[in-house]
């Protein structure tokens, strides 16, 4: 998610911080840190109610400042409430993860490599929500240098081709993103288009 609001925010500014909790009170929340308010004004302006991911941002100034924000500007002093929010958000995201069985191991880099195929400059991708069109998909993948397009086929949703100027730069989007969850229900997998 966070790599997706970076693609989705830096093209208004430079983009200090992207904060995303997983806790369960701040899930679908986010805090985009912008090095200047001129490109927090902006970035407010132009996404106010863009669809992401099929749900409308609601996009506001923050309440108070961000310890990256404090920290360039020098304003910044870590104190007992501040460590104490942090613990308690730590503690809850410990707490749900043993509920859910506990992070799950990663497949080898040798097992992954022979399972996306040969390489080549498309990547395919597979198990993408039915609301997922080619300007998402654009936000997600653009970040990666040599994006050229994305392709959606028509009547078939849940799959969509991304390509990129060589093979080398798919190579990278595509161990960047494998497993990306676009849902919690929707890890994306990505393989090498055949060619």
């Amino acid at each position: 998610m966070k790599k997706c609001l970076y693609g989705l925010f830096n093209q208004f500014g430079k983009v200090v911080d992207v904060v995303s909790l997983k806790s369960e009170t701040l899930r679908g929340q986010a805090w985009i840190v912008y090095e200047d308010v001129t490109s927090a004004t902006n970035a407010l302006r132009a996404m106010q109610d863009f669809p992401f991911f099929g749900k409308e941002m609601r996009v506001e100034y923050a309440k108070t400042k961000s310890d990256a924000a404090a920290k360039l500007d020098g304003s910044w002093h870590r104190d007992k409430r501040t460590r104490k929010i942090t613990l308690s958000v730590a503690a809850e995201d410990k707490n749900i993860s043993k509920e859910e069985g506990g992070e799950k191991p990663k497949p080898s880099a040798a097992a992954s490599a022979s399972d996306v195929g040969e390489p080549n400059s498309i990547l395919f991708l597979e198990n993408l929500p039915e609301a997922t069109n080619e300007a998402m998909l654009g936000v997600l993948f653009q970040q990666f240098p040599g994006y050229k397009e994305a392709r959606l086929v028509p009547g078939k949703p849940g799959i969509a081709f991304i390509e990129f100027e060589s093979e080398l730069q798919s190579g990278v989007a595509l161990s960047g993103l494998q497993g990306f969850k676009i849902t919690p229900q929707h890890s994306m997998r990505i393989i090498y288009a055949k060619r």
